[in-house]
């Protein structure tokens, strides 16, 4: 008896998000304002991240800015200030160190406030096939693209808790989803991203913390640089996505509080592609 009820509503539910998701193509999802939130973002100082500051510059919210390139952060931060930021401020943090994320977050907590936004997208990519992949690097891909994760949430989600407000946001990849050739410990760390990003928005609403939203995006290669060099055999479909149309995409899923993103649409076609037929 219990297993039919089960039955029954997990094909109420599915038929209830198919509709919502019908519904939403044709009636947009209202976006949320985020003027006055304050918007913490790694890896700030170039690429993605530099594109993120700006476009939350320009609706309003307070920026903090987090890299280990000093120079890219005083750009990132000039163009954020031209394009209307109300109050940047920028810290030099290397994310893989735990102790460095925890002193530098007691910093922003003292000199800005209480994180409200925050955006893991400090991330970094050997290249290499996994045999000549140095152990060091691998550690440092992990300790960047996965355990900076910890360090950050740990410091700032406890006052997202205490006033039941926030977003979490992780930029993850579609290399989250589906191993890539080549890219072992990436993908390792990219996976192990979303599903850390996964529990924590699952225990969030188990604890009845409904005022915290989470965000999980999984793009395919972006052209800034950090992929040179790869190459897509179908460029149709999946194309190499442009950082500016990415950044777009990124910033709309938050403010419609959107749980996953992934970049390009046909990607969600490969996934459930994958998940039917991956396992007998």
């Amino acid at each position: 008896m219990n297993f039919f009820l089960e039955m029954l509503k997990v094909i109420g539910l599915s038929f209830y998000y198919l509709l919502e998701s019908l519904v939403f193509l044709i009636v947009p999802k209202r976006k949320k304002n985020v003027e006055g939130e304050i918007v913490l973002i790694t890896g700030a100082g170039s690429g993605i991240g530099r594109l993120l500051s700006v476009k939350f510059a320009r609706l309003g919210a307070t920026l903090v800015l987090w890299d280990i390139n000093q120079e890219g952060l005083k750009e990132t931060s000039r163009l954020a200030k031209e394009n209307g930021a109300v109050r940047v401020q920028s810290y030099i943090c290397d994310c893989s160190k735990r102790q460095e994320v925890y002193r530098v977050a007691d910093q922003v907590k003292k000199e800005v406030g209480d994180v409200s936004i925050l955006i893991n997208n400090a991330g970094i990519v050997t290249g290499k096939r996994f045999i000549e992949s140095p152990d060091s690097l691998v550690e440092k891909t992990m300790e960047v693209n996965i355990m900076a994760h910890f360090w950050t949430y740990k410091a700032f989600l406890p006052a997202m808790m205490a006033s039941n407000h926030g977003h979490l946001v992780s930029i993850a990849s579609s290399a989250g989803l589906i191993g890539v050739n080549r890219l072992t410990d990436y993908c390792a760390s990219k996976f192990a991203a979303t599903g850390f990003a996964e529990s924590i928005s699952l225990e969030m609403r188990d604890l009845g913390k409904t005022g915290i939203k989470t965000t999980i995006v999984c793009p395919y290669f972006i052209n800034t640089g950090m992929f040179d060099g790869c190459k897509t055999k179908w460029p149709r479909l999946l194309p190499i996505l442009e950082p500016e149309y990415v950044a777009e995409k990124i910033v709309t899923a938050i403010r419609q509080n959107q749980e996953i993103l992934i970049l390009p649409r046909s990607l969600y076609f490969f996934f459930a592609l994958k998940k039917g037929s991956s396992y007998p």
